[in-house]
């Protein structure tokens, strides 16, 4: 990307290069248009996304390809039960000079595929917290960063599936995308068996790197916003907290309580990359609301009433929407 391209000129490349990279994804995946989109989102506005599904839904399949189409170090990390922070950060050991040296673990990556990442212990969930916010971990009282730009891409099973621990709303609250993977339909499925039965060899061309990855993450956060899209944000979010004196009454009767202001900035963030990615140079209410469900669904957490009349998050957020 040439320093000396103004910001429209910008906005129009971004826009090729979200086709091109639609495009490449599309050559492995079939269908789930609105999740690779939602995906790429948080890659450009610099968040991290948890995807949630059964198993099967190729969700695993789905990171690799997009780190595959970005020309960016990826590292895969299946979590397991026996799984140790340090298996993660990384260690210090004894040299052959008894000096202790800090091996980083596969944390040092760009994209950090964290694969089933409700299989571990909270212990082990933990050791990604101070990654996830500050961009850099501790170990034996020493800070290393960890190189820009830097994603966690997390995969999960249902919770109600045997055998997973539920993430803590603090690490949750880090996620900038809670999006779920539903089955394909039938048209869909059927090209999936025909392409993963057959020979097939995707030649999936490198799209962005690190750098230009970077630039356009700076380019989003130039977007102006109005006023009006900001207030509308922020009053959506305080409409999640069941404390506030204006919430709706659907808030105060099943919801235990709600979001907080880093949903306030992702729905924002999030909405000026929608709206460049729609050829809009500044967004609307429209663009908010098509980033709400997957900002607000792991911020929203239902009280025992709502659990107990099986009311669930989406039809919650669908209301206060």
């Amino acid at each position: 990307m040439q320093a000396q391209r103004t910001d429209t000129e910008a906005a129009q490349s971004l826009t090729q290069h979200f086709d091109t990279i639609k495009r490449a994804i599309g050559k492995v995946i079939v269908g789930q248009d609105d999740v690779v989109n939602k995906l790429i989102i948080s890659i450009l506005c610099n968040g991290h996304s948890l995807l949630v599904g059964v198993p099967g839904l190729a969700k695993t399949l789905l990171v690799k390809t997009v780190a595959d189409v970005l020309d960016l170090s990826f590292k895969r990390i299946q979590f397991t039960p026996d799984l140790m922070p340090s298996d993660i950060i990384g260690a210090e050991i004894l040299d052959e000079q008894r000096h202790f040296r800090f091996i980083k673990g596969p944390l040092f990556a760009n994209i950090i595929l964290a694969d089933e990442i409700n299989r571990t212990p909270p212990k082990t969930q933990a050791a990604l917290l101070e990654a996830m916010q500050e961009r850099n971990v501790t170990a034996a009282g020493e800070v290393y960063k960890l190189p820009e730009p830097f994603f966690v891409l997390a995969t999960q099973n249902p919770i109600e599936q045997e055998g997973t621990y539920p993430l803590p709303e603090a690490q949750l609250d880090r996620f900038m995308f809670h999006i779920m993977l539903d089955y394909p339909s039938h048209e869909e499925e059927v090209t999936i068996v025909r392409n993963t039965t057959g020979v097939m060899d995707a030649d999936l061309p490198k799209v962005l790197g690190a750098q230009e990855i970077l630039e356009y993450q700076q380019l989003i956060r130039r977007v102006p916003v109005p006023d009006n899209v900001l207030e509308y944000a922020v009053s959506l979010v305080h409409k999640t907290r069941p404390t506030n004196a204006n919430a709706p009454d659907i808030t105060k009767q099943y919801v235990g309580y709600g979001a907080g202001p880093r949903a306030s900035q992702y729905l924002i963030l999030g909405a000026k990359c929608h709206a460049l990615l729609n050829g809009k140079y500044s967004p609307d209410i429209e663009d908010v609301q098509a980033m709400a469900m997957e900002v607000l669904r792991h911020r929203v957490v239902r009280n025992y009433k709502a659990e107990a009349e099986g009311i669930g998050q989406e039809a919650l957020i669908r209301q206060l929407l």
